[in-house]
């Protein structure tokens, strides 16, 4: 019989230990390629969808742009409109306003020496001067009944 050395059984458990430790490394680069063949194809299939999706972006962003043009362009049209209202405005108020204010105090005054003072109007009350407010003789005589009392 033959008997095993110490030298035969350190080799004999160096080449388990390769052989454990070489299945251990190929298990693992197993579910590394897995991993990296799932992660392809995760990538491949955002891309597929990010595609689409940034060009309905790049459309809306399009469809924005023109959108703030047009109102770029009714915004100054408007502002135009409003210079050239103001324009005829003031053109209105000094074509007819100065003749009309005019008119009007012609109107009243030729109205008060046609009519005069009516027969019945009472006569002008005396006013007085109170803290720089003019009070009417009727309302002065009010507040000065209370007092006397």
């Amino acid at each position: 019989m033959h008997t095993v050395s110490g030298g035969e059984v350190a080799g004999i458990l160096v080449a388990v230990f390769w052989a454990i430790l070489v299945s251990f490394l190929a298990v693992a680069l197993a579910r590394l390629a897995q991993t990296l063949r799932a992660t392809t194809k995760l990538v491949a299939d955002v891309t597929d969808q990010a595609v689409p999706l940034l060009a309905d972006a790049s459309a809306a962003v399009r469809s924005a742009q023109t959108q703030i043009e047009r109102v770029d362009a009714i915004a100054s049209d408007v502002q135009e409109v409003t210079s050239n209202a103001s324009a005829l405005s003031t053109t209105v108020a000094s074509t007819f306003g100065g003749p009309l204010v005019k008119v009007a105090a012609f109107g009243y005054g030729v109205r008060r020496a046609i009519g005069g003072r009516k027969e019945d109007a009472p006569a002008r009350t005396r006013r007085d001067v109170i803290v720089g407010r003019t009070v009417p003789g009727a309302r002065r005589d009010k507040r000065t009944r209370g007092k006397k009392d």
